[in-house]
């Protein structure tokens, strides 16, 4: 159950996150208000996740996997440039994230 909440946490954060790109500094009025329901909804199944994952895991997991997803989404949707050493240190955090998860289940 916990990798569902988890799952749930990061799509709503991406979507949080691209409604604040969408919201252009709090000037358009719906993805303003899309981005804070996205976010609250992303924290609360991050809490959720909590209840049955290792605190250190979860938050990593979140944070890692929206990272490279919100960079991916940037390419994708608004045309932003991804140098090579931004895709270089997006996979050294996806290596710590996985090194995390795998440390903690040796544990």
């Amino acid at each position: 159950m916990g990798w569902l909440f988890l799952a749930l946490a990061i799509a709503l954060e991406l979507s949080g996150t691209i409604s604040m790109k969408m919201s252009e500094g709090f000037t358009r009025l719906w993805p303003s208000v899309l981005m804070f329901l996205f976010y609250g909804a992303s924290f609360t199944f991050l809490n959720y996740a909590l209840h049955y994952m290792n605190m250190s895991v979860a938050y990593a997991i979140w944070s890692g996997i929206g990272i490279v997803l919100i960079s991916l989404a940037g390419v994708k949707l608004f045309n932003e440039q991804l140098p090579l050493s931004s895709i270089i240190w997006i996979i050294v955090i996806v290596i710590g994230v996985i090194g995390l998860n795998i440390s903690s289940k040796v544990h």
